[in-house]
């Protein structure tokens, strides 16, 4: 009953596009499970029997760059539907006899897309007049058509933009569905997965709930579990569904660095030990971290004394506890595409790579990743299925090294409370005024500047506190929210005015790229 051999799914075979991981997570809102492969990877040897369409990426890659680009055209032979977007439509094309060529025009954002034909693939895609709005983003165009197939749609500068072989259930468009630019573009995913491909709807929070506690326990059997929790979203969903499989077998360790957020450390250990009874270490090693820390100014050595700290911890505790095979952690779906097979085991020994911050290996423990296969926003709708509250579930990410790479230069008491206060009135406000769960993430970061100041008559010379908040769909990129005056300037008094050691507050517009999320 593992959760991917025992799914009929979409299969999208990766080309290295930016957008693959989106492909994936618009085919699940659907309610039906699709997994990623890289077309490196790919083995023709898979269980077909569960696949019951194919989409192939778009990516970076030229087509008659054949050194470069591994297709396997027995693909073709499976008599399973494949859809080709962008670079996949190309390749369709061309590992079938049609050419493609570097396009005269290269097509680059919005353009118009005009029907010729209908097709089972674009019903309902267009508007009264025939047309849509769609995202294109390609140099190469495919410059005659391949036997057997035929043309939907074209615009100005592409005539091959939509095609069929309806036969043979081979289709490719040379747009992106999957952007949020092209409009209506989860119509053309649709048809496809339930037109097309005739797969019946298999994805839901709690059709996972059920089959991850089962996989759980079956992997664990009378094996003792334990888990670094932290309090954020991952970590908390994986405490939660592994208790509900294994109930007093699973030991979760809270280590507090004094670098959480206010009253973090009380929040997790009334939610966790006294509302969900269950079994938690807490180890207070504040003072600790804090030391260990002092006079230390470069990030990277913060991250490493933080990290290095942390390990030594854990697995001191880990050490005192008998019976443990399995360590859980909430490693996504994004962290294993590129880092190993997502069709691997359920478990596998300990790597660096790991998010607990690469545990040693003489710990000898399995890994439990029992969110492996799940996006961040499924684990999420999975947190709330498991009963998790919405403070939790929905809670913005927050870095492991924690308030450390939020305070550039040393790291003081005095600073760390300054930093929490200032990000506890932030945080609140967004909550007060209804903004917080439309950011991806926000706080507050203490910088090493202080400025002149003027309070009543006097002078001050304190702080300056940058403000950032950031909307995105998975971190990879980011634009940062536009807040109007009115509210920038209610949170700027009020940290102002209430905590003493800050006289400035800015606020940070810069995207991801060319700037990171976190300020170290």
């Amino acid at each position: 009953m593992d959760l991917n051999n025992n799914l009929n799914k979409i299969l999208i075979i990766d080309f290295g596009s930016q957008f693959t991981q989106l492909i994936a997570r618009r085919v699940r809102e659907l309610g039906v499970y699709s997994e990623i492969i890289s077309h490196k990877k790919l083995n023709l040897k898979l269980d077909k029997s569960k696949i019951r369409g194919i989409i192939l990426s778009g990516g970076p890659l030229n087509v008659y760059q054949s050194k470069k680009v591994k297709f396997k055209k027995e693909l073709f032979k499976l008599n399973i539907p494949i859809l080709g977007i962008c670079f996949g439509h190309q390749v369709i094309s061309k590992e079938l006899g049609g050419k493609v060529k570097k396009a005269k025009n290269r097509e680059f954002g919005l353009a118009k897309l005009s029907r010729i034909k209908n097709s089972r693939l674009t019903q309902n895609f267009f508007n009264k007049s025939g047309s849509n709005n769609v995202w294109m983003s390609h140099s190469d165009e495919v410059t005659k058509l391949a036997k057997g197939f035929k043309v939907v749609a074209k615009t100005e500068t592409s005539k091959f933009s939509v095609i069929e072989n309806s036969s043979r259930k081979l289709y490719g468009i040379q747009f992106h569905p999957e952007v949020t630019h092209t409009e209506k573009g989860k119509i053309i995913l649709k048809n496809f997965v339930f037109s097309i491909c005739m797969i019946k709807k298999n994805w839901t929070s709690k059709n996972q709930k059920k089959i991850l506690i089962h996989d759980v326990k079956k992997t664990v059997g009378n094996s003792k579990v334990i888990c670094a929790l932290s309090g954020g979203v991952d970590s908390s969903v994986v405490a939660k569904l592994i208790h509900n499989a294994i109930g007093k077998k699973l030991i979760c360790i809270f280590v507090n660095t004094g670098l959480l957020r206010k009253n973090e450390e009380a929040q997790v250990v009334k939610t966790f030990k006294k509302k969900f009874k269950i079994n938690l270490i807490y180890v207070d090693a504040k003072n600790l971290f804090l030391n260990k820390l002092r006079k230390v100014s470069d990030p990277e050595k913060k991250r490493k004394i933080i990290g290095n700290l942390f390990i030594k911890i854990f697995e001191k505790y880990a050490k005192k506890t008998k019976n443990v095979k399995y360590l859980a952690q909430g490693t996504l779906y994004p962290d294993l595409i590129e880092s190993k097979s997502v069709t691997g085991s359920q478990t596998s020994k300990i790597k660096s790579h790991h998010n607990v911050g690469g545990l040693p290996k003489k710990m000898k423990l399995k890994l439990v990743e029992p969110l492996r296969l799940l996006f961040k926003d499924e684990v999420r709708k999975l947190g709330l299925e498991l009963k998790l509250s919405k403070e939790i579930v929905l809670r913005h990410p927050f870095p492991g090294p924690g308030l450390a790479i939020r305070m550039p230069g040393e790291i003081t008491e005095q600073k760390i409370k300054i930093l929490k206060d200032a990000d506890d009135i932030f945080i609140k406000s967004l909550k007060n005024f209804n903004l917080y769960n439309k950011i991806w993430q926000a706080y507050a970061a203490l910088l090493p500047v202080k400025t002149v100041g003027v309070m009543g008559d006097n002078r001050t010379y304190e702080y300056m506190c940058l403000l950032r908040a950031i909307t995105s769909e998975d971190g990879m990129t980011a634009d940062t929210f536009d807040f109007n005056k009115e509210f920038m300037q209610l949170v700027s008094n009020k940290i102002i005015n209430n905590i003493k050691g800050i006289n400035r507050v800015v606020y940070d517009i810069t995207s991801k790229p060319p700037s990171t999320i976190e300020l170290e």
